[in-house]
C-alpha cells in the first residue's frame, strides 16, 4: 500500500542512521536493526502529528497567522525536534498541502470510479472536487494560502502529481475513445483546473453559498458539454 506521508518529508525519515561500524560499537546486526527501526517508526510518528496539528491550524487560522511556536505547542514538541523534520514553516505548510492533494485525488477517483465513459469520469471527478472544496478548511489551504507561499511553480508540481494530473489523464483518454476532438490536453486541463477553482471560491464566499455552489455546478456540465462538441 503506497504511503500516506508525501514525498517531501519522506526523505527526512529514510536517511541512513549507521554512522560508525558494528564492531567498534560492541553491537551486532541483530541488535541494532530494532533500534534503527523503532527510530524510523518513532520519526514517522513525530512527522504526522506535526503535520496534522499545522494542518488544522492553517486551516482554521491561515498560514500567515500560524508560527513555528504555535505549531510545537499545540503538538506537544520541541523547536528542535520540528526543525529536525522541516527547514521551516513553508516545509511545514507543502506538507500539509501535499496531503491535502492526495485526499483530494483520492475522492475524485473514488466518485469516477466504475463509470465506464470518460467524459462522465470527468463530470464526477469534477463535481466531487466542489463538494471537497466547499470546506472552508479546504478552501483556506488549497485556494487562499498555497498561491502565495508556494507560488506558482511549487504549487503546480504538487497539484502535477495529484489533481491536475487527473483532469489531464481523463481529457487524454477522453481523446483516446473518440468522446473528445483532440487537440493539446495540457492548456485544456489548466483551463478546466483554474474554472474550478475560481468557480469553487466564487460559490463558497457568496452570502447564498449552497445555492451558488448548485449554480457552479450547473455551469460546469454545461462547459464540459460545450468543450465535447466536436
Amino acid at each position: 500500500m503506497e504511503s500516506m506521508l508525501p514525498n517531501t518529508y519522506r526523505r527526512y525519515v529514510s536517511f541512513d542512521t549507521e554512522a560508525m561500524p558494528r564492531k567498534l560499537l560492541g553491537v551486532t546486526t541483530t541488535e541494532t536493526a530494532p533500534t534503527r527501526r523503532s527510530n524510523a517508526e518513532r520519526s514517522e510518528a513525530t512527522i504526522k502529528e506535526l503535520v496534522a496539528v499545522a494542518r488544522g491550524l492553517f486551516a482554521e487560522r491561515g498560514y500567515g497567522a500560524t508560527s513555528i511556536e504555535d505549531v510545537v505547542r499545540a503538538a506537544g514538541v520541541t523547536r528542535g525536534a520540528l526543525y529536525h523534520h522541516f527547514a521551516g514553516k513553508e516545509e511545514v505548510f507543502r506538507a500539509v498541502f501535499e496531503e491535502l492533494q492526495r485526499e483530494l485525488a483520492k475522492q475524485i477517483r473514488a466518485a469516477a470510479a466504475g463509470k465506464r465513459d470518460p467524459w462522465r469520469r470527468m463530470e464526477a471527478g469534477c463535481m466531487a472536487f466542489l463538494d471537497a472544496v466547499r470546506d472552508p478548511g479546504v478552501q483556506q489551504i488549497a485556494l487562499i494560502d498555497a498561491p502565495a507561499v508556494l507560488g506558482w511553480d511549487g504549487l503546480r508540481e504538487i497539484e502535477h502529481r495529484h489533481t491536475l494530473s487527473m483532469w489531464r489523464d481523463a481529457l487524454q483518454s477522453a481523446m483516446d475513445e473518440g468522446k473528445l476532438r483532440r487537440r493539446p490536453v495540457e492548456p485544456l486541463a489548466h483551463l478546466l483546473f483554474g474554472a474550478l477553482c475560481e468557480a469553487a471560491m466564487m460559490a463558497a464566499r457568496s452570502p447564498e453559498s449552497d445555492r451558488a455552489m448548485d449554480d457552479v455546478r450547473r455551469e460546469v456540465r454545461s462547459l464540459l458539454k460545450a468543450v465535447a462538441t466536436r
